[in-house]
């Protein structure tokens, strides 16, 4: 099963960004096959080929099931390939699949009943989401929950705090409803909340207070010098120690943080998208291959940790993308097997085909679309 990246090796430092970047990579590209091929094996179907990678085999070897492990040269994704597959997309052998015989038609991929065939293709984006899921549960397992109490410090005149209404002292306790525990989760609905009013609730002195704010968008620099357009009210957090804690964290509460950290980017990434096709976000935050090589590098010099949660941000990412209800991608494989659910029977060879050539213009298009994004980012930085 084909597996789709937007990445290059032409971004960042060489090698400072790149090999921040591989690693990265070959973590999620890893377990995006492993969930196909695992499903694939429970479901009776023989694998072929496992490759992270594309083009020629570096180094392999062959398993006691007659399946080839291998990377290969051109570290830009990877792909499982199936009993009765013709290429790495998955696309059918119809002629070997025409002369099967009765044992092979059973370990064949495409004679598979539609039900299985969606388990297999949709287990690589679920297996990202796994791996995100773990990886933000790791992380708050051994390194803890550092936050802030949502009490505000300072606010800065003519900004949209101000015109609500907040004091300093005042303890955010919801948005929309939404309690609000630290400052940190206070800063994450404003950030996407550019132009939209927001129904607040704080604690000033023991009261509840309903307030309206509406976040302003402003462009800030991150420390690398990245510049990112989010909302903001004009507020700082207190410094107190009284307002600073460490939490330690259990398995099973990491876990369910996990899986919010994972929702969230994947809520956040839907909205921004939204916002693009409406028009109420600008399509040139679109990250493309060198952007994320970039970014892989600056992060790598933050720590290990960091780079671990990049990883895990691209993993929700990616398969998030490999979703999308378009030919080429694990979508728009899932697409093609609920009509064949609804029809009774599959496409036309000539309707699949179709239907392939105009996801591969799409997703050439949109990879195009992204690397000029970053050509532009590196230039006006």
């Amino acid at each position: 099963m084909g597996f789709f990246e937007n990445f290059s090796l032409w971004g960042g430092g060489f090698p400072g960004s790149l090999l921040p970047f591989l690693f990265v990579l070959t973590i999620v590209v890893f377990f995006h096959e492993l969930g196909h091929f695992l499903i694939a094996r429970l479901c009776g179907v023989r694998v072929l080929v496992f490759s992270v990678g594309f083009g020629p085999e570096i180094v392999g070897f062959n398993d006691r099931h007659g399946t080839r492990w291998k990377i290969s040269a051109v570290p830009l994704g990877g792909y499982v390939k199936f009993f009765g597959d013709e290429d790495a997309a998955s696309t059918p052998d119809h002629n070997a699949v025409s002369t099967m015989t009765a044992a092979e038609r059973r370990e064949s991929f495409h004679h598979q009943s539609v039900g299985k065939r969606a388990a297999i293709v949709a287990a690589g984006p679920f297996a990202n989401f796994i791996l995100a899921i773990l990886i933000f549960a790791a992380i708050f397992v051994f390194y803890g929950k550092p936050s802030t109490s949502a009490r505000i410090d300072g606010i800065q005149p003519e900004s949209a705090a101000a015109a609500a209404g907040f004091q300093p002292g005042d303890v955010v306790v919801s948005i929309n409803g939404r309690p609000i525990q630290t400052f940190s989760e206070m800063q994450r609905v404003v950030s996407t909340s550019a132009g939209q009013e927001l129904a607040v609730t704080v604690d000033r002195g023991g009261a509840r207070l309903d307030l309206k704010a509406t976040p302003t968008l402003r462009e800030m620099k991150d420390n690398f010098g990245n510049t990112h357009r989010i909302g903001v009210l004009g507020i700082s957090r207190s410094m107190a120690p009284t307002d600073a804690q460490h939490e330690k964290v259990g398995v099973l509460p990491a876990l369910g943080m996990g899986v919010s950290e994972t929702w969230f980017v994947i809520e956040r990434t839907m909205s921004y998208l939204g916002g693009v096709i409406v028009g109420s976000e600008k399509a040139d935050q679109l990250g493309g291959p060198i952007r994320i090589a970039q970014v892989s590098g600056q992060v790598a010099t933050v720590g290990f940790v960091a780079l671990m949660n990049l990883a895990a941000i691209l993993s929700v990412s990616i398969g998030l993308l490999n979703l999308f209800p378009v030919p080429l991608l694990d979508g728009g494989h899932l697409l093609f097997y609920a009509i064949e659910a609804v029809r009774g029977k599959p496409l036309s060879e000539r309707a699949q085909e179709m239907g392939f050539r105009i996801g591969l213009a799409l997703v050439v298009m949109l990879m195009i679309f992204a690397t000029f994004n970053d050509i532009i980012h590196l230039a006006a930085s």
